[in-house]
Formats: C-alpha cells, structure tokens, sequence
C-alpha cells in the first residue's frame, strides 16, 4: 500500500503528457504485476486504510476497471465496509465518484450512501463531510443534503479558509443552495479574502452563478480586494474577474472605472476575444467610464476597426450591438455590418441562433436612427395601446384607477414604434400638477403634455443589489428618452409585496415628484 500510494502521489502531479509516458514505464516495470499480485492475494487481510488506499491508487494509477485486481478489492470492501472509518469512507467515496458504474461499484455506492445516512450525525471533521458531500453529488436524495447541511452548521464555529473554499464548491457539486452554509464560507472567505489565488476567487464567484446565490458584501469585498491589488494581476486576469461579475449580474464600479483607464492607456493586450468580453461586460452592466467616455468608446472603436478584416459575421454583431446599448455608434463597423446584413451573410435561414440575432440586428438598426446625431424628438408618438394586462400587472392596474379614478386617466400595454412597449401611460400639464385624459391629449399635438411611461420590470433587469438598470433597460429608457416620455421604472417584485394602500401612494409619489422621473443619460 505504501509502494502504490507513493507511486500515485508522485503521479497525480505530472503534466498530461507525462502521465502517459510515466504510467507505460510503470505498467511495463517487471515489479509491478508482481505487485498488484500480491495486494489482489493479501486484501482480505489488510487492514481497513490500507484497503481502501490500495483501491484509490490503483483505480487513480489506471488499472482497468474490469481487472480481478480492481473487481477484488471492490468485492472486499462489500464485505468489510461496516468496518470503514468516517475517513475510510471519504477515501471510498472519492475513488467510485471517479469509476464507471458496474455491478459491484453500484452495490458498493448503495450500501455507501445507507452508511453515510447512519454516520453523518457524528462526523465531527468538516474535511470529511464536503468530500462526502462531493461524493454523494446531484443525485443525493434532499433528506441526505439536508443532514449534510446540518452537520455542517453544527461544526461552522470551526470553519476554515482552506474548508470554506471546500464547502463551498461541494454545495455545487451537490447542487444545493444552503444559505446559512454559504452565508458563513462567505464570512469566512472576505476575512480571509488575501490568501486566495486568482483561480479560488474565479471558482468563488462560478459557485455563487451556479447556486444562483447573491452576497453584495461578498461580491463588494472580492471586487475591492482585486480593484486594490490590481497591480499585481495581468489585465487578462482582471477581463476574467469582470466577465464572472457580469454573468452575476453585479457591477463592480471602482475596479470598472480603473480598468477603463488602463484600456485608454494600453490597448495593445486587447485581442479579439478579450475585447468583445469587455464590452460585453460595460454594456451589459450598463457602466460609462465617468471622466473618459468618449476616449474609452473611441479606444474601444478603434481595436474593434483593427480586427474588422478577420472578425466573424456573429462577433460584429455583438461587438457592435454592445456599443449601441452604451449609446455609441461606431460607424465603420456598423457599415461593415450593413453590408454583411444586405448581402445575406449576417443571419443564415438554418442558424439556430437566428431569433436572437435578428433582436440584436433590430436594435442595432434602432440605436443608428434614435441615437444619431441628427435624430430631433417628434411632436407626435403613433401609438397603439391593448386592452388586456398580463397578470402580474393587475395589482398595478387596480392601482392607478384607485388613485387616478377613471380608466381614461391612462393606458395600459402601449405599443410604441420601434416595437418598444410601456406597461402603462398617464399624460399631465406642464406644470406636473395634474394628470390629463388620455383621449383629449390624443387630439392634438401639445408640447407642454407631459407623457409619463411606467416600466414594471422584474430583478434581473437592475445589477445586483442596486437599482441601475442594466443594459436593455437602459438603452430602452434612454430611447422612450428620445421619443418624448419620462420614464418611471418600478421594481415589480418589490411592488407587488406593498398592501394596495402602499402601492396608491407609491405611484402617487412618482407621479408627483419631479425628481421621480429625471432620467440622465
């Protein structure tokens, strides 16, 4: 058992290639069949450790599975695996979470999961209890990861650094989203945020993704931590740390600004890829660079045009629809775009992402005409408004007739052209005193009507943890902007738990405040 778990020691941490030529030496030495000779015909006798050791060097070293060898010494832990520590069994767990199932590896995991059912009440290491949990994976019953949980909680007091990384990423193997786990690895981690490297933070924030699991002091701290030593980071590194915020929906500010200034500075690290997660990123989260805008879009504008000769027809879409939604036209590549638009090689007939293409051309084409330069707001708005609300709009229909009193005071589910959508419209006077009936205003043109346009949109269309619109939304408030409307976004989860008497008041007061519907660009 020491000759093997020595062998394998020294194995696991060779490159893939060395692995290869190291596992033929080793499987052509004349010592070894010997070897595996004498572990097949001493296994019943060996004591519990060196047993299931024998078993994970073996299985990790690449002997095949079908061998008697391997198949023996399954069969042995069969007959002894009552007898099996709780560190016996982590061992265990690990070596079949990494088998082909068979007959006796599936025996084996059946009667595993009973004992570890039995046993976890007592498991005091929190080592022991995430291998366990990585083991079990996905498919353990709820009743097994609720005691996993629980056994857990019960040791958090002794929590780690190094086990908080380790809880952590068993909760994704699991599948499970425990917050009060989470809440104290997260803890636990922004004390100790220092000693992680750069792949524990990058793996820290896929874990939140993946458990769909939002800590703002976590993101915060681990966004500070990075924005503070990014001397120390390639700029690579730092595109990947804002590339995992976005997918989590969080805009990390500080480190967005400084980073924008090492883009205007150094532009030259930006390749192909890493500029097009770049803008994904500033246009998604809806950040502007506050001292810089026009040179970070015209930096930005600039390396896209440089790699226009060898770009595909899908990444200037995206790269140029990123820029539209931040309100920049970059003028050569849109044309660039047109072109490949016009003569068919944009959006093919059998391209499986071709709904999500057109969206994205639709808005392009919007951007270039609201967003010019050229563009003045209209006097008049054709309109078309429908009469059904979807159902989780009815709390806010019953309250802006309880407040206005009459359905002509506004209108709901307004179709706008650019096939833009307001949830409901309400007109006033110029002073914002009054509200107005829809129909008279409809009439005639009148500049001093004041169009309100309501968005009740759910969470996801803020960055996490504030009330910023991110990208879609911003670009449609900026448009709805241009065409005349001062638009109110409420957040419709937030407003759907206020009592009806609540929500009177709540639209009352952004109805009647002005600076409930200043919208700066």
């Amino acid at each position: 058992t020491n000759c093997l778990t020595t062998v394998w020691r020294l194995f696991k941490n060779l490159s893939d290639d060395q692995k290869r030529y190291e596992k033929q030496l080793i499987f052509e030495h004349p010592a070894f069949p010997r070897l595996c000779q004498q572990l097949l015909q001493n296994s019943r006798r060996m004591t519990r450790g060196d047993l299931v050791f024998s078993l994970h060097a073996v299985v990790n070293l690449g002997v095949p599975q079908n061998t008697l060898l391997v198949q023996t010494l399954l069969r042995v832990c069969q007959e002894r695996l009552n007898q099996l520590d709780n560190r016996c069994l982590s061992v265990l767990a690990t070596t079949l979470s990494g088998m082909d199932t068979d007959k006796n590896v599936s025996a084996l995991q059946a009667g595993l999961q009973l004992l570890v059912e039995q046993r976890i009440p007592s498991v005091r290491d929190i080592f022991i209890l995430q291998n366990l949990m990585k083991c079990m994976g996905k498919d353990a019953p709820d009743f097994l990861k609720k005691k996993f949980e629980m056994a857990i909680l019960k040791e958090i007091d002794h929590l780690t650094f190094p086990n908080a990384l380790r809880v952590f990423l068993a909760l994704v193997v699991m599948n499970y989203c425990s917050n009060p786990i989470l809440n104290a690895c997260s803890k636990k981690i922004q004390e100790n945020i220092q000693d992680a490297s750069f792949r524990q933070l990058i793996l820290i924030l896929e874990a939140c993704c993946t458990l769909q699991y939002r800590n703002i002091k976590l993101f915060s701290a681990l966004a500070e931590y990075v924005n503070s030593t990014a001397c120390l980071w390639d700029k690579r590194q730092i595109t990947l740390f804002l590339s995992a915020f976005e997918t989590l929906g969080f805009q990390p500010h500080e480190l967005m600004e400084s980073f924008a200034e090492k883009v205007t500075e150094d532009p030259e690290f930006l390749n192909l890829k890493n500029l097009l997660v770049i803008l994904r990123v500033y246009s998604q989260l809806n950040y502007v660079p506050r001292g810089q805008k026009h040179l970070f879009f015209e930096t930005l504008d600039s390396c896209l045009n440089k790699y226009l000769p060898q770009i595909t027809s899908t990444e200037l879409l995206k790269a140029v629809y990123s820029l539209c939604i931040l309100g920049y036209l970059p003028y050569r590549a849109l044309d660039e775009l047109l072109q490949k638009d016009h003569k068919g090689e944009l959006i093919l007939s059998d391209d499986r992402y071709r709904e999500q293409k057109e969206v994205m051309l639709h808005c392009v084409k919007t951007c270039m005409e609201l967003d010019s330069p050229s563009f003045t707001k209209p006097a008049f708005v054709l309109t078309k408004n429908f009469s059904v609300v979807s159902f989780n709009l009815t709390k806010a229909q019953k309250a802006f007739l309880d407040l206005l009193g009459d359905e002509d005071m506004f209108r709901q589910n307004v179709q706008l052209p650019y096939k833009y959508r307001i949830d409901f419209e309400i007109r006033m006077d110029s002073d914002r005193k009054n509200v107005l009936p829809v129909a008279a205003t409809d009439a005639h043109a009148d500049s001093s009507v004041q169009r309100l346009a309501f968005l009740f949109v759910p969470m996801s269309a803020f960055c996490v943890g504030t009330t910023q619109p991110r990208g879609k939304l911003a670009m449609k408030m900026r448009h709805l902007n241009k065409l005349g409307y001062h638009v109110i976004v409420v957040p419709n989860k937030k407003f759907q738990e206020m009592t009806n008497e609540n929500a009177v008041e709540f639209l009352k007061g952004k109805i009647y405040s002005e600076d409930a519907f200043c919208f700066s660009e």
